[in-house]
């Protein structure tokens, strides 16, 4: 009962020096970490999901300069494909998706990309973006039904 009538008569100054001196309490070995681990200016600094974003954006921005027809489509990365694939992707691991566009929903054509499979299969970046690029290329050449070497002839 005394505790309680303690808490409601402190100020908000002692309030934060009571707190201060819990978390002091809780830590009274300094063993818990003081700071960031890796600063901003360091390479491990960028989140794999950002990284992954930011090589999908550039490998974007390359394909669009020879197929200008990309700015129709909405590019999606998402973690992993879903749980309960089609009946025809069943033997398979799937590292994108084209989806047509629905013009009653008003959605537009889409491509998903899955970064954890793609992720998987590569040892650096440099083997990671030529495999976005080659994902990219091949969903849209199933969208709009041309073969991959005119959206990129580099392939």
């Amino acid at each position: 009962m005394s505790d309680l009538k303690w808490q409601v008569n402190v100020s908000a100054s002692e309030v934060s020096a009571r707190e201060l001196q819990l978390i002091h309490r809780r830590d009274r070995h300094g063993r818990t970490q003081r700071g960031p681990l890796i600063g901003p200016h360091l390479p491990g600094y960028i989140s794999r999901q950002k990284l992954f974003d930011d090589l999908v954006v550039q490998q974007l921005q390359s394909i669009e300069t020879s197929f200008p027809q990309l700015n129709q489509v909405e590019v999606v990365v998402e973690e992993a494909p879903r749980s309960d694939p089609a009946p025809w992707e069943r033997d398979s691991i799937r590292l994108g998706r084209a989806f047509s566009a629905d013009r009653k929903a008003g959605l537009p054509s889409r491509i998903v990309l899955f970064r954890l499979p793609i992720s998987d299969r590569c040892d650096g970046p440099a083997g990671l973006s030529e495999l976005i690029r080659l994902v990219l290329v091949e969903n849209l050449s199933a969208l709009f039904g041309c073969s991959p070497e005119d959206i990129d002839p580099s392939i």
